[in-house]
């Protein structure tokens, strides 16, 4: 900001400003004095490679080409390597699915045969307990009938 106040400074200063209307106007004139008075005509499809040497050029140009190769196999590389990243990470969170599920499988399959091993033991000890009850009943019946006689 500094350095643009201290160009409308000068600006408002005479001299400075016709110094620079000054050098201006000379550089233009130069520019249409050459223009004018050129005996080539003047070539507006010129472009840069026209310019160079041709060595130069077809070496740049091969160069050039060289690192857009080398780049596009880069960029088909990379492309490669995240869809084989994708494809295993897909297979892994199917691998992952399939794990859960047969986990919850397991883990079901597990909560059946145990609640079929405890209905199994409570109808065990029912039957032990009824068998059981009733040899103390006939115990109990001997018993009485000692006592009886």
């Amino acid at each position: 900001m500094k350095n643009l106040t201290s160009i409308t400074d000068r600006l408002s200063d005479r001299k400075f400003l016709g110094l620079w209307v000054l050098f201006h106007f000379v550089i233009v004139s130069f520019f249409l004095a050459s223009f004018l008075f050129s005996k080539d005509p003047l070539r507006i499809d010129a472009d840069l490679f026209n310019m160079l040497p041709k060595q130069f050029s077809g070496e740049s140009v091969e160069k050039a080409d060289r690192k857009l190769s080398e780049s596009d196999q880069m960029k088909a590389i990379e492309r490669e390597g995240n869809r084989i990243k994708n494809e295993v990470y897909e297979e892994c969170e199917k691998m992952k699915h399939i794990a859960l599920q047969d986990a919850e499988n397991i883990r079901l399959q597990a909560t059946d045969e145990a609640m079929k091993i405890r209905e199994g033991a409570e109808l065990y000890a029912e039957q032990v307990l009824t068998s059981i009850e009733g040899n103390l009943t006939q115990l109990q019946q001997v018993v009485k009938n000692g006592r009886i006689y």
